[in-house]
């Protein structure tokens, strides 16, 4: 059987999210399909606008469906499609917060899908929150805002970045470095850790996870001579993991964590703050990272971009993150039903 071929029993299609209709995210998946023999690509249902796909790509083979499991017959001929209509016609590279009900509308789709059982997993394309909090977009973000939908706490959610072989999940994300030492808790590393070591095992098929945790300050406080951060808070949450059965090591210099050789004697790495997560990975492979969500009752990956406006319909838009993005979640939907 071939990768793009499902087992009759289960008919369970991915689901991947317009985003933004005026900027890349359609125009990707749109062009990924067109690859999609090529790419040996499972089949996936676009849930959003039809119109974004065609303002993209007017000629693209199209098809309604009302069942994801119809994905399957039609994907090989047409992009299949559960509509979620705009309020007011794309302009591609232009914002207009009027579409704001539809992009949220797509992502309610799609989630509701995949707690169901519809589909085995949800890709989301790039989110412009600026424009989404005009429309009364009132999460953070992507994550908080499936947490929520999911009947979970904000908190609930970890987000994984990967690229290759590294994969890396941030402690403390989207807050000033300066704050990261008031808001870097024994509570939220144990939190992080848990989570990372149950998804590992569920949904990336590590029977034996080995998760390394880095140090907050320059060589991992060097005993308490460059901060004492890693006594107080993250040596004791290692402690707690451990209780708790997680193969766990640290803390660790962060400047000697993310080579070759090191990255092959972990599956993940905990780290403080967004950059020391982030920086490794996009060196790595600054075009093939992916946002992965753990914690949550669904499967949900992303790609690691934006919704880059000024690219919209240039066909010059890289579609390596968002494939990236799809084979994750295939990949993790496989293994978690296996």
């Amino acid at each position: 059987m071939s990768d793009n071929q499902a087992p009759q029993s289960d008919m369970r299609p991915l689901a991947v999210t317009m985003g933004e209709p005026a900027g890349v995210g359609p125009e990707l998946i749109a062009r990924l399909w067109q690859q999609r023999e090529a790419l040996e690509l499972s089949p996936f249902l676009y849930v959003g606008a039809a119109e974004a796909l065609q303002a993209a790509i007017p000629d693209l083979p199209l098809q309604s469906v009302s069942d994801p499991g119809e994905a399957y017959e039609i994907f090989p001929y047409a992009l299949p499609v559960m509509e979620v209509s705009l309020a007011v016609p794309v302009t591609l590279g232009e914002l207009n917060p009027a579409n704001g009900a539809a992009v949220v509308g797509s992502i309610d789709l799609a989630c509701d899908l995949a707690l169901k059982g519809a589909v085995s997993g949800v890709v989301t394309g790039p989110i412009h929150k600026a424009a989404l909090y005009k429309a009364g977009f009132a999460a953070p973000g992507h994550t908080e805002y499936l947490a929520r939908r999911c009947n979970m706490p904000d908190t609930s959610s970890v987000m994984m970045l990967a690229a290759q072989d590294l994969r890396v999940v941030p402690v403390t994300i989207h807050i000033a470095l300066k704050d990261v030492p008031k808001k870097l808790t024994a509570d939220a590393i144990i939190h992080a850790g848990m989570v990372t070591h149950h998804d590992l095992k569920a949904r990336f098929g590590i029977e034996k996870p080995r998760i390394a945790v880095a140090g907050l300050n320059p060589h991992a406080g060097e005993d308490g001579a460059m901060g004492m951060e890693e006594a107080t808070h993250i040596t004791p949450a290692i402690w707690a993991l451990r209780d708790e059965g997680v193969d766990v090591t640290g803390p660790l210099p962060a400047d000697t964590l993310f080579h070759a050789e090191a990255r092959a004697r972990y599956d993940a790495v905990l780290c403080m703050y967004h950059d020391q997560a982030l920086i490794p990975v996009k060196t790595l492979d600054f075009w093939s990272g992916v946002n992965i969500t753990l914690g949550l009752p669904i499967i949900r990956t992303s790609p690691d971009h934006g919704t880059a406006l000024p690219l919209a319909g240039t066909g010059e838009a890289r579609t390596e993150s968002m494939l990236a993005a799809i084979r994750t979640a295939t990949d993790m939907a496989r293994k978690a039903s296996s």
